[in-house]
């Protein structure tokens, strides 16, 4: 029967992007979902400026979800976002961030969200669109829901956030996850590091072994110490 409701409910949503008249409704549903306060100018930016992704699921005229998105370089990434891509992407690739998705609590587990995401996603791997590699998003330890959610689809988390969050006055945890998009990758782990160690040690002549061998290891621990340098990885998603 549910999946039923769902699929009667999934004909008639319509998907719209925001409009500056949908800001008082916005500001009321956005009260409703997340513990965070947004600043109005954040509703006027995400309403008008076309550097956000912004959409609205609509039922009946009425918004009962949303899903806001800001695309940018990552060399504008923030400090404990900096190592969502691997090194080797230049500062020109992008990555999308995901601020925050929402729905109305009549309408959730019927698959808006889901909705939503894909829609996002499937924007994002366009050919218009191929110079971004990844999809993240912040979100409260807590928030199991939201994880569950994310992680069925495929995002992995990228990295513990301690004391991220600001909660009335309160500090709380919060993790980074992330979808990468596009051929877009990783830093290498150390793990990574040593596998590629060992397979190169593999293809070496036995005659220039040792010289070899410490060409081989200097690289990568000068690979390792300088990933070292970079610090490891706010949206709540209802």
């Amino acid at each position: 029967m549910t999946e039923l409701v769902s699929f009667s409910i999934q004909r008639e949503v319509q998907l719209r992007f925001l409009s500056p008249a949908d800001i008082p409704e916005v500001k009321k549903l956005c009260a409703e979902w997340f513990p965070i306060e947004y600043p109005d100018v954040w509703y006027q930016e995400i309403a008008s400026n076309p550097k956000f992704y912004s959409l609205a699921a609509t039922y009946h005229s009425n918004i009962i979800g949303l899903i806001v998105c800001e695309i940018k370089q990552k060399s504008k990434l923030n400090k404990e976002d900096a190592d969502i891509l691997a090194p080797s992407f230049a500062s020109t690739s992008q990555v999308a961030y995901i601020l925050s998705l929402g729905v109305v609590i009549d309408f959730r587990n019927h698959g808006i969200g889901s909705l939503l995401l894909d829609s996002l996603l499937s924007y994002l791997t366009t050919k218009e669109r191929c110079n971004c590699k990844a999809a993240y998003l912040h979100v409260l330890s807590t928030n199991q829901t939201a994880i569950r959610f994310y992680e069925r689809r495929n995002f992995g988390a990228h990295s513990y956030l301690p004391y991220y969050y600001s909660i009335q006055g309160k500090p709380r945890d919060g993790y980074s996850y992330v979808l990468y998009i596009n051929g877009g990758k990783p830093p290498w782990s150390l793990f990574d590091y040593m596998s590629h160690c060992g397979s190169l040690l593999t293809k070496l002549q036995p005659c220039a072994l040792p010289r070899q061998i410490m060409r081989t290891v200097r690289r990568c621990f000068c690979r390792i110490l300088s990933a070292g340098g970079a610090e490891t990885a706010n949206s709540y998603v209802s």
